[in-house]
């Protein structure tokens, strides 16, 4: 059940990673219609592309703030830095947990049947939980991880040394080139398009991915937060009390009983 989830989630948001292009008017797709909404650049502008793009993501509930957020005024940088930061956020964790969903049904099915060590260990077994296959990998894998996953960030922090900040003017979800990285270092793919499949793509069709990527990313969040309650607290999504599989440890401790800041 675990995978035929992931092939679906993974059907549904592969093609939901398109971002629109910088500095046009906002297109909203609603059903099979095309209409020109309100003329906001696709960069950081304010309140009234939130209530667009929430408009698009959910015409019955709309743009929903209960916190007020969007009158926030983040590190003292204003509207436009506040929403940009918000909508990066957003779009990252929704990109992060789509990832994570897919990643959990798989695991919960299938491992890679090669070494995942140079000592000779194999992977986890699927009779552990992802959870506890988790646990199972070594610490220096761990590290290996993080440190990609940092370096990313960093590189989507600096804007790739030629686009600038989402807090300055970069489109939210906008992921940098390694044009930079390639041109001085070595030669490594993009990590979005790296073929560049969407450059025909029109913009109307970008816009309507966009809106596709958030609420997939918003349903993610949802999704994999539910296989963790559910392992976790047995009986607390009743949907998934037939494949659970209870877990005693930490899932917010990425290296309980490897490491700790405070051992």
């Amino acid at each position: 059940m675990k995978f035929a989830l992931a092939c679906l989630a993974t059907l549904a948001s592969a093609s939901a990673f398109v971002v629109p292009e910088v500095g046009r008017a906002t297109t909203i797709i609603k059903a099979e219609e095309e209409t020109t909404a309100m003329a906001v650049p696709d960069v950081v502008s304010g309140r009234g592309e939130l209530t667009v793009l929430a408009d698009a993501a959910n015409p019955l509930v709309k743009f929903w703030d209960p916190l007020n957020l969007a009158e926030a005024d983040f590190y003292g940088g204003g509207e436009e830095y506040t929403i940009g930061f918000l909508r990066q956020s957003e779009i990252k964790h929704g990109r992060v947990a789509m990832a994570a969903f897919v990643g959990y049904c798989i695991q919960s099915n299938y491992v890679w049947p090669w070494k995942q060590t140079l000592a000779g260990d194999m992977h986890p077994s699927v009779d552990l939980s992802p959870e506890q296959q988790w646990d199972a990998v070594p610490t220096n894998a761990k590290w290996q991880i993080f440190g990609v996953i940092s370096a990313l960030e960093v590189w989507d922090e600096c804007g790739g040394g030629i686009m600038p900040h989402y807090t300055k003017g970069r489109q939210p979800g906008k992921y940098p080139s390694f044009q930079l990285f390639r041109d001085n270092i070595h030669f490594v793919l993009d990590l979005y398009d790296p073929f560049g499949f969407s450059k025909k793509m029109s913009a109307a069709q970008k816009e309507k991915r966009l809106v596709m990527e958030v609420n997939n990313g918003r349903l993610a969040m949802l999704g994999i937060f539910g296989f963790l309650v559910a392992d976790k607290l047995p009986g607390a999504v009743p949907l998934l009390d037939g494949i659970a599989i209870p877990y005693e440890g930490d899932p917010m401790i990425p290296f309980q009983g490897q490491f700790s800041y405070f051992s």
